[in-house]
């Protein structure tokens, strides 16, 4: 079994202890300005009474209160602000590719951990799903210290990865259980088929995060000469002239292209997009991503079709 977070199990707390105060200032984050539209509000609830100040309006005065009291009172609200979040991780093979000693899920794994450590920290309820060709582990939002620490458990080890990806059942899977809306991050490298329909029917109702988790050589691949490459998903043989310059140049096109058309499809679709490499820093591109007001406001949902 590997431990990606920790390096072992021993050390899980320790790594944990660490995260959880990277997460502080990422906790803030979420309850800034720029991500306060994403908070779903599940109603308004009473919280009790006060006495009228000037300027308050009339129509919340509580009449009852006021009679008995003598003096006018007026009614206090607050607004249900619990945050639910999701995290949908992919851990097929092609995550476990990487250079320069750290591979993709490691990075997937950090963000996973920096979001379920910054819930915890917001009392705001946190599940997950985990994938490669089967459905691994799977979890209902809860709060508390408890399911933040089981989840951290279950994203470090990882035990035998079966070929394939079912990200579309992932995708399908998380629909079913979310009853309320939520935030949900999917961290992928997106090398994957039919995960179309259910990403946009889980946009419909939730607030979805694409994540594309990208490694150097998706772009460049180091130059070796002609060298025979196996498919991690599908296990199809390729030799590729990683010296031709042709070849180069067609490489980074087509991740060029990849790339966009993720991108587009969550604007279609009401979603956010963004990526990180496995050579960034997960906090400060998570820190990033909450701080950015222009691009976090409500999208308009069903614009794409």
């Amino acid at each position: 079994m590997q431990h990606l977070i920790a390096g072992s199990r021993d050390s899980l707390s320790q790594k944990a202890s660490y995260l959880r105060v990277c997460a502080r200032h990422l906790a803030d984050s979420m309850k800034s300005g720029g991500f306060r539209s994403l908070y779903h509000g599940q109603g308004i609830e009473f919280a009790g009474v006060r006495e009228y100040l000037r300027g308050d309006d009339v129509r919340s005065i509580d009449w009852n209160v006021t009679a008995r009291m003598g003096k006018p009172y007026v009614k206090m609200f607050e607004e249900d602000q619990e945050l639910q979040i999701f995290l949908i991780v992919d851990r097929s093979s092609s995550m476990f590719i990487g250079s320069k000693g750290r591979v993709k899920y490691e990075t997937a794994a950090e963000v996973a951990a920096l979001l379920t450590l910054a819930a915890e920290q917001n009392d705001s309820p946190v599940g997950a799903v985990f994938f490669d060709g089967k459905i691994h582990f799977s979890s209902k939002p809860e709060a508390g210290r408890s399911q933040s620490m089981h989840l951290l458990t279950k994203l470090d080890e990882v035990e035998h990865i079966e070929r394939g990806s079912v990200m579309g059942n992932a995708l399908s899977g998380a629909a079913k259980i979310l009853r309320h809306h939520s935030l949900v991050f999917i961290l992928s490298d997106f090398r994957s088929s039919g995960w179309e329909e259910p990403f946009k029917i889980l946009s419909q109702k939730n607030d979805v995060v694409a994540v594309q988790v990208t490694d150097s050589t998706d772009w460049e691949l180091p130059a070796m000469g002609t060298v025979p490459f196996v498919d991690s998903e599908s296990g199809k043989r390729l030799v590729l002239p990683t010296l031709s310059s042709i070849f180069k140049s067609a490489w980074r096109d087509d991740y060029r292209k990849r790339s966009s058309k993720l991108e587009n499809y969550c604007i279609r679709h009401g979603a956010r997009y963004f990526s990180i490499s496995t050579e960034e820093d997960a906090v400060r591109k998570l820190t990033d991503f909450f701080a950015s007001r222009f691009k976090y406001s409500s999208p308009v949902r069903g614009a794409g079709k």
